[in-house]
């Protein structure tokens, strides 16, 4: 096939969930309430948790970071997805396409990050409950936290500045609904054998050796809480660590079994809906895995929204309702632009 460089090659083309018509006013539609779930859903734990003093502790702390990189995470897709539905155009530009790429490797490498301390601090609070205070402390959090932002803003950039150097084929549609690196390597023209390399390599020590430290963690943790006599003890125990391990069990199962079935699988639009889960479904979830399963943050949400007067809660109601029917309306009946 013949290759051009990036000048030559201006736009990609992201083919999206479905190329049927008729479908697109639906899943404008889901995707929309979806991505507005997501963000109300992980704003109320923010909003909660920084307004509640009993829950100014590294867990929540941590719970709080990882709604504000969930919302930032959705945002690097969802819109430019819901546009493209609009709109009815599947093409993103060169820079679109690689500024996505970089974001969503730092988001993912963020809540991957994020999901590690939380084992940890769940490790000390069950293992070593005298020592929990002097071990998580702010000062470690910060610290902690700061690790997992550079680690996960240099593996974007190197991905990134990596893809630079290859050229493209023609042929630049994306089976996809976002810019994912994989499938840009697909497209490449040029030896991306080094890309691949840097991919599994990456892949192996910032994904396979977190996962084994949460494992590990959990393996003492079930030791410890086996140990406990009443089943009281055991079961408030294992009731604080079950969110986050639904959490990691969403997320790490459904990211590796995309990546994992991306090389089995002949069909690019499958993976495309595979990846759904775990950029859209699980970031959904989260908030109502840890609110609905923590009587502590039911009872602050419930502290949030009654401060909320009325009136104006029901004028952002009114507001937001109104706004999402007339985007679904539009969406639903308004002819098609000609092809």
């Amino acid at each position: 096939m013949k290759a051009g460089n990036f000048s030559d090659t201006p736009e990609f083309f992201l083919l999206g969930l479905s190329g049927d018509l008729e479908l697109q006013p639906i899943l404008f539609v889901l995707f929309l309430s979806m991505y507005l779930v997501t963000v109300l859903g992980n704003l109320l734990i923010i909003l909660a948790v920084n307004s509640d003093s009993h829950l100014h502790t590294p867990m929540y702390f941590l719970l709080s970071i990882l709604s504000l990189v969930d919302i930032c995470f959705t945002s690097t897709t969802m819109p430019k997805m819901l546009v493209n539905i609009q709109a009815q155009t599947q093409s993103i530009n060169y820079t679109g396409c690689l500024t996505q790429i970089c974001f969503v490797l730092v988001f993912v490498g963020l809540e991957n990050g994020i999901l590690v301390m939380m084992a940890y601090d769940r490790f000390v609070a069950i293992c070593h409950p005298l020592r929990y205070h002097v071990i998580m402390n702010p000062k470690l959090c910060g610290l902690l936290l700061l690790l997992s932002f550079i680690i996960s803003v240099l593996d974007a950039l190197l991905h990134t500045l990596m893809v630079l150097r290859l050229t493209f084929c023609i042929d630049l549609e994306i089976s996809h609904f976002f810019c994912e690196l994989a499938h840009i390597l697909k497209l490449a023209c040029s030896d991306v054998l080094i890309n691949n390399i840097l991919v599994y390599l990456v892949t192996s020590l910032l994904g396979v050796v977190p996962l084994s430290g949460i494992i590990f963690s959990y393996t003492r943790i079930v030791s410890s809480v086996m140990k406990i006599p009443s089943a009281g003890g055991k079961y408030k125990a294992f009731s604080i660590c079950g969110s986050h391990l639904i959490v990691v069990s969403l997320f790490y199962g459904t990211g590796f079994g995309v990546y994992l079935s991306s090389g089995a699988t002949h069909s690019s639009r499958k993976g495309a809906v595979a990846s759904v889960m775990y950029t859209v479904v699980t970031p959904m979830l989260n908030p109502f895995i840890y609110s609905l399963r923590n009587k502590d943050m039911l009872k602050a949400l419930r502290k949030l929204i009654s401060r909320i007067p009325s009136f104006h809660w029901s004028v952002v109601m009114q507001s937001w309702l109104t706004a999402t029917s007339a985007s679904w309306v539009q969406a639903i009946l308004l002819p098609q632009p000609p092809e």
